[in-house]
């Protein structure tokens, strides 16, 4: 599906739009997917991630209307930053997992349903990118912020976490599409799940092979060096962090079957 221009509020479907954020690189790709949430003829919307306290973007989610709630998938600034600037403008509470995040509400919880904005909105705790990582589901529709990527893969700060978080994901109902929090949205979710179980399982035998070749002593760097030689080295430094995260999974003795 073609991406968003920079600026533009794109309808995806008849509950959600999404407004990227021109920050790109090679961590956000394209840049950050803010979504706009609304029921048909409600009048309020839901704000969810609005990115970097980015005074080209945030103004602009001010326009389609008033704002009942901001919703935050995790932490990250890129996602977290400039929700107290756009809850100043928009008089609306910020909810997220972290409590450190919230503003005039109670934080997330796992399994929750929200009500606002004519839509029903169900809490997903996914932790494995960061702890407080979290996807939120409405009618058939899943928005991952980074647990699932629009392309490509995510970086993990906690692999145990994150398999089991996949693993949750392949329980909600079939047919779901996912709004990712970076690139295009995912037209068969539970196949893009398993497909990422499958990427986990190769790279987990991959770091065993490599460990077995190099030595147990090796270096998470040499690690990357040697498992990811054919990807782009501007990515060596966050392939650097999942790569802790394997071996520290594999140090704990873990056998996962993941399929």
């Amino acid at each position: 599906m073609k991406h968003p221009a920079y600026g533009q509020l794109r309808q995806v479907s008849a509950t959600a739009s999404v407004l990227l954020e021109n920050n790109p690189s090679s961590m956000t790709l394209e840049g950050t997917n803010t979504w706009v949430l609304r029921a048909p003829g409600a009048a309020e919307s839901v704000i969810v991630d609005p990115g970097y306290e980015d005074l080209d973007h945030l103004p602009k989610l001010t326009e389609p209307g008033p704002v009942t709630l901001i919703l935050l998938t995790h932490h990250h600034p890129d996602h977290a930053e400039g929700a107290p600037w756009l809850a100043e403008r928009v008089g609306a509470p910020v909810r997220a997992l972290d409590p450190a995040l919230c503003r005039d509400a109670e934080p997330l919880a796992e399994g929750e349903t929200i009500s606002a904005a004519g839509l029903e909105i169900e809490v997903v705790h996914t932790p494995g990118h960061t702890a407080d990582s979290a996807c939120l589901r409405f009618g058939d529709h899943l928005l991952t912020g980074d647990t699932i990527l629009g392309r490509g893969t995510t970086v993990l700060s906690d692999l145990g976490s994150y398999l089991n978080s996949l693993r949750k994901l392949l329980l909600l109902p079939a047919g779901l599409t996912g709004l990712p929090g970076h690139g295009p949205e995912i037209g068969d979710l539970r196949a893009t799940v398993r497909e990422y179980l499958a990427h986990r399982e190769q790279r987990l035998d991959q770091v065993r092979a490599a460990l077995a070749e190099l030595g147990d002593d090796a270096t998470a760097r040499q690690i990357v060096e040697h498992v990811y030689a054919d990807v782009d080295p501007a990515l060596w430094g966050p392939a650097e962090h999942s790569v802790r995260a394997q071996l520290d999974y594999l140090i704990g003795g873990a056998s996962p079957t993941l399929r």
